[in-house]
């Protein structure tokens, strides 16, 4: 089967679907690889290098008219025209927004699967063209921010004076939201952020910023089915607001990136707030494609208010920085033909038994097959059912074999009686050895087991320094006469440096990811 990756016709689109890297991967899947003359010139990929790929240069008419046609924008009805019936069609269709779209490609034959519609579920992750692309355009969001700030992100003390660092507000916590919470920390800035999925609280704190919380009545919103936050109740965007506000007042920059799937982006800043920001502020509106989440934001334009705010409306945030983008799109792309390709033999197989591919695909020979059945990702456990009741009050699947209370008695007992005669017959030595072996449990145990799983990593110092306990022991006993017990202490304090040591190596590595410059 022949890939055909066409040059995006859409104005300012800088992106193509297809890189020289991921051309050979396409190649090693069996499929033929056209690409139109031109295609990658704008993202920095000029055609030789697609030829030293293994692909073949050609025209409009036959990159669109291939079996396969990769693209990252919706076609237009002139390049719909040039496809085949019975070919195929992966991009951005965005069916949800275009009915008139999915009914081009099915009269016209077209099986159209759209880069939008892929689950939110963890083996689709390397296909999501969604998280790629909005990863790309947070980091972007805040260089076009640097760009119209009118000082730098972070602090510094010159011998002219002291420069408070940047305040950036970040309004939604997924994917574009933390690459943009990334970006601004690592430039200096003071970063505060919020979300209504209070879960993502620890992500923020982890990468330097400070969560938050909207002041709510209500129980935490949480994710839906389908992977994106649920719709929030008028009591929560109150108080939201009112925290948009107080936030308005004191921060030089608000990011935005709340977007729900098939409707319009939230309005989330109104106008009061943005005569309440200082002159010089900027708001990056990243909900612009939906109409943005400001109330004054012109979609696709950078404009300046008359306290002299400035909103960014930029929808091609990912398109400038078109090298990487196109990277990262091809390697969604490729993911997804990996799976489409179980031969590996060029040849497309969309099975609707994979819930991937179904959800997918709109339309397929002839039909339009949107919307896809539901898909449930929620994480959220499933609850536990209650007891039901027995009649008669009998339990029919009673426990096997009870133990009696007495049968742990006796075992603690005879354990303790063992131990007290040992201890009263033993040598002094052995006594003052036992009692340090003793302490080190003890002090293990408490030190270890009330450290919170997820911080063993980076608290890795302070668990492995319960060896100390061990290194001490074990130099008290160089000393002694017997060499089999000197060697033994010697290996002792090699082993227990290495995992003293060790430790502290790692949590300082782990600190260098956190630190600043």
């Amino acid at each position: 089967m022949r890939i055909g990756i066409p040059r995006e016709s859409l104005p300012g689109e800088n992106r193509v679907a297809a890189t020289p890297a991921t051309v050979e991967q396409l190649i090693k899947l069996g499929y033929e690889v056209v690409v139109e003359s031109g295609a990658g010139a704008r993202a920095s990929f000029p055609d030789n290098e697609f030829e030293k790929s293994g692909a073949t240069i050609v025209s409009t008419a036959q990159a669109w008219g291939s079996e396969l046609v990769l693209a990252i924008n919706e076609p237009s009805a002139d390049e719909i025209g040039l496809m085949h019936r019975g070919s195929n069609l992966i991009t951005f269709l965005r069916p949800r927004q275009n009915e008139k779209l999915l009914k081009a490609l099915q009269e016209a034959g077209i099986t159209g699967l759209s880069m939008d519609m892929v689950p939110r579920i963890s083996r689709a992750q390397s296909m999501d063209a969604l998280s790629s692309q909005a990863n790309i355009s947070g980091y972007r969001g805040i260089v076009e921010a640097s760009y119209s700030f009118g000082r730098t992100f972070g602090g510094q003390v010159t011998a002219a004076g002291k420069v408070a660092p940047a305040k950036v507000f970040v309004i939604g916590t997924g994917v574009a939201g933390l690459a943009a919470i990334g970006a601004a920390n690592s430039r200096g800035a003071e970063v505060y952020a919020t979300d209504v999925r209070p879960e993502t609280a620890e992500q923020v704190e982890s990468m330097g910023a400070t969560f938050l919380k909207v002041r709510s009545g209500e129980a935490d919103q949480g994710v839906s089915s389908d992977g994106y936050a649920k719709a929030t109740s008028d009591d929560y965007n109150a108080r939201a607001a009112e925290l948009y506000m107080e936030q308005a007042t004191k921060v030089d920059i608000i990011v935005t990136t709340a977007a729900i799937p098939g409707k319009p982006s939230p309005k989330l800043i109104t106008a009061q707030m943005v005569a309440a920001m200082k002159p010089g502020s900027v708001i990056v509106d990243m909900g612009a494609l939906g109409g943005g989440n400001c109330e004054l934001t012109t979609p696709g334009e950078k404009i300046v208010t008359d306290n002299g705010v400035t909103i960014i409306g930029y929808t091609d945030l990912a398109s400038r920085l078109p090298s990487l983008a196109s990277q990262l799109y091809g390697t969604n792309l490729v993911n997804l033909l990996k799976l489409a390709t179980p031969g590996k033999d060029g040849q497309l197989v969309i099975d609707f038994e994979d819930e991937v591919l179904r959800n997918m695909t709109v339309t397929r020979d002839g039909e339009i097959t949107f919307p896809p059945p539901p898909i449930q990702v929620s994480a959220a456990p499933v609850p536990v059912p209650e007891a039901k009741p027995v009649p008669g009050g009998v339990d029919p699947d009673p426990p096997k074999n009870p133990k009696p209370w007495w049968v742990s008695f006796s075992i603690v007992g005879v354990i303790s009686v063992l131990l007290i005669a040992l201890l009263t017959f033993a040598p002094p030595a052995f006594v003052g050895l036992f009692g340090v072996f003793a302490l080190a449990l003890v002090v293990g145990y408490y030190v270890v087991w009330n450290v919170t799983a997820a911080l063993h990593t980076p608290l890795m110092s302070v668990t492995n320094a319960v060896s100390g306990i061990v290194l001490v022991g074990a130099i008290s006993q160089l000393g002694a006469d017997n060499m089999t017990i000197t060697i033994i202490a010697a290996l002792a304090v090699l082993i227990a440096s290495i995992n003293v040591f060790g430790g502290f190596t790692v949590t300082n590595r782990m600190l260098k990811m956190f630190r600043k410059g």
